[in-house]
């Protein structure tokens, strides 16, 4: 890749959309729900999959179960994707913990 090429692509990665919101990670063989937000929804499935396959995920029960039953018995989603992601930082954390908390409650799951 040459320099401008290289330049355009960290510029383009730069100035995408980011979209902060609420996910399920779900694991069909043990009836288990997890429920956590991100800032950026569109990196994080990337990041828990990296970490389950390499066997440093922070959530126990979440790595126990991924080891247990593999990487097929589980599912990704995205439960909601906030809208105005044009707040300040603080704003959209404050949404995000709120939206967090109420997934969790109306699916009993697991917090992320």
């Amino acid at each position: 890749m040459k320099a401008n090429e290289r330049k355009a692509a960290i510029d383009a990665y730069k100035e995408r959309k980011v979209e902060a919101g609420i996910y399920l990670i779900r694991c069909a063989a043990s009836s288990h729900t997890w429920v956590g937000s991100a800032p950026d929804l569109s990196t994080i499935q990337n990041r828990l999959w990296f970490t389950l396959r390499n066997g440093s995920n922070p959530h126990k029960l979440l790595q126990d179960m991924w080891v247990t039953h593999g990487c097929e018995a589980f599912d990704f989603e995205v439960l909601e994707r906030l809208k105005d992601n044009d707040n300040p930082a603080y704003i959209r954390n404050i949404a995000l913990k709120n939206r967090h908390t109420h997934w969790i409650e109306k699916l009993n799951g697991i917090r992320i």
